[in-house]
């Protein structure tokens, strides 16, 4: 009897026990079902025919692979005139950055099969700016969806992210010392170097803005250009943590909107950057930095670093404007060599306005003073001043804000192919007057609007700028290079205010050549023009400071002797 109420006993135990486990499974199956549906449908909503348009058996077998590899999302698509940007929130370690390891393909809204599958332009694996990677493709036709397929996971195709045009989007933020969220847009055409009534605008933050009902709304403190500052709402500042959280796909993002308009749809993530550093208080580490923005500048660089570096500049902050040559080789080349050289992709076209200011921000809380110029252009003392001298002296003038120097264009100088010892050398004929200016500013000087004119910026109330003369220092600006170099502009301008030189507007502007046109064809007389003062000053110090006196030669000269197409 006691056996028959033990096995008893034994047996309701364990259908209790059974029947609780089969009561919670389903509890955490439909449950993880539910919100598996909604995640899509949030997806959907962001942009509902990326998804609607797919057939359910790819749809299926995107799922399937994704269960089996590492989560790599395309967080969105960004179309340019000529590429389509796909920034991805990572690539797995197994994946070469290489045009073979992963294909564009290109999907049809009423077909599961690819109409097209192409190399990639650029893979860029992420440098710790904001995007962990972007995957540079030919712009898809119209009406048509682009994608990535992963080679090294299986074959794996992603599931696309929404699509923008970069002429209409929020794409950057970051959330200042002072707990403002600084937002870097295109879409207003606001009128250049001026501020804009900020009570015409407000700032969204939420997951999806075209739901204005679950957007919260806050001040603008300033816009003007395309830079906006924002007060945080408090909700934000106190998910910070999960701003910046692996999953930038369900983060929270930010975007501006003209008050009675929709908001500018947005990639701009508002994360605080303990990096950037507060404008005032504890010591910088750096006296003189220098910010630019390039694209494909790679076998100039290494000469303008390593001079730059002997007048007193100590940090670099490059900005990366889509360049396709060998820039990571370089730089890695010149970090191993102790100069400090940071890249910043900076993806965005016709925005140097904005990164400039970005870079601004950036620089603060390592520098003191921070010069803004292109990688054509050095900085040169005839009295053979130091950069540190300059700015220490200028210090001592009043409320010094900013140092403006005059620049002087030089020409090809006679010569029809590539210096081989450099452009301070090989360049010694230039314009006669300056044209224009180049700053050097204290970044805690700069106005709360960060508003600027790539050649300077505008300053708070209580500082000034001062304007030096060519005995203290000017710039050699060494613009009109051999015509190999100079086509290269014919591409696309960085600045947002300048015309590409294909552009048929304003012809006449001092940033073209005079005379040259909208068509890269080389004038006849090219190597001669642009000559009127034989100017070798800075060739001679160059000379002077760098050349090997044994075998002449300059440490920046490429390796293996001339390259095809330099000057002798």
């Amino acid at each position: 009897m006691k056996d028959r109420s033990k096995r008893e006993l034994l047996t309701w135990s364990r259908f209790f026990w059974s029947t609780l486990f089969v009561a919670v499974f389903c509890i955490l199956f439909s449950s993880i079902s539910y919100s598996s549906f909604h995640l899509l449908r949030g997806q959907g909503r962001t942009k509902p025919e990326l998804l609607s348009t797919w057939r359910n058996p790819l749809m299926e077998a995107v799922t399937e692979e994704s269960q089996l590899t590492p989560s790599v999302t395309i967080l969105q698509t960004v179309m340019i005139p000529d590429q389509s940007f796909l920034f991805l929130n990572h690539l797995p370690s197994s994946i070469l950055y290489t045009k073979d390891s992963i294909d564009c393909v290109y999907l049809s809204p009423n077909s599961s099969e690819p109409v097209l599958m192409l190399n990639p332009l650029y893979i860029d694996g992420g440098n710790g700016s904001g995007h962990q990677a972007i995957v540079r493709c030919p712009l898809q036709p119209r009406g048509v969806i682009v994608t990535l397929r992963l080679k090294a996971s299986g074959g794996r195709l992603l599931r696309p992210g929404p699509t923008y045009r970069w002429d209409s989007l929020a794409y950057e933020a970051v959330i200042d010392y002072d707990n403002s969220t600084i937002v870097f847009f295109k879409g207003f055409g606001l009128k250049p170097n001026k501020l804009s009534d900020p009570t015409r605008f407000e700032c969204v933050y939420g997951w999806e803005f075209r739901m204005r009902k679950l957007l919260l709304r806050s001040e603008v403190l300033s816009i003007g250009q395309e830079i906006a500052r924002c007060k945080t709402p408090l909700s934000v500042l106190n998910s910070n943590g999960r701003v910046s959280s692996q999953r930038p796909a369900d983060s929270i993002r930010v975007s501006v909107k003209l008050k009675g308009r929709d908001a500018l749809p947005s990639a701009a993530l508002p994360i605080a950057r303990p990096e950037f550093g507060q404008a005032n208080g504890e010591e910088k580490l750096h006296e003189m930095c220098v910010c630019t923005m390039l694209r494909n500048q790679a076998r100039f660089l290494q000469e303008w670093i390593m001079y730059h570096a002997k007048i007193g500049v100590q940090r670099w902050f490059l900005y990366d404007n889509n360049s396709d040559d060998d820039i990571k080789r370089v730089i890695k080349m010149l970090n191993y060599l102790n100069y400090n050289v940071t890249r910043h992709l900076w993806p965005w076209i016709k925005s140097q306005e904005a990164g400039f200011a970005h870079c601004a921000l950036r620089a603060r809380g390592h520098c003191k003073w921070v010069g803004f110029i292109d990688v054509d252009e050095f900085f040169h003392s005839p009295l053979d001043l130091s950069l540190g001298d300059v700015v220490r002296g200028q210090s001592k003038v009043g409320n010094v804000g900013e140092v403006r120097i005059f620049c002087y264009n030089f020409g090809p100088s006679g010569l029809k192919k590539v210096p081989r010892k450099g452009v301070t050398v090989g360049y010694t004929c230039r314009t006669r007057a300056h044209e224009r200016h180049k700053s050097i500013v204290r970044p805690e000087a700069l106005n709360p609007s960060l508003l600027n004119e790539v050649h300077h910026f505008h300053l708070r109330e209580g500082f000034d700028f001062v304007t030096l003369d060519r005995p203290i220092m000017g710039i050699n600006h060494y613009k009109y290079q051999v015509w190999e170099v100079f086509k290269e502009k014919f591409y696309r301008r960085v600045a947002t205010y300048v015309s590409d030189w294909q552009d048929e507007q304003n012809v006449g502007s001092k940033d073209r050549a005079p005379g040259l046109g909208t068509r890269a064809i080389e004038p006849s007389d090219w190597s001669s023009r642009f000559c009127k003062v034989n100017d070798t000053e800075l060739r001679d110090r160059v000379v002077e400071t760098f050349e090997d006196p044994e075998t002449q030669t300059l440490p920046w000269e490429r390796e293996g002797g001339r390259e095809a197409g330099e000057e002798e």
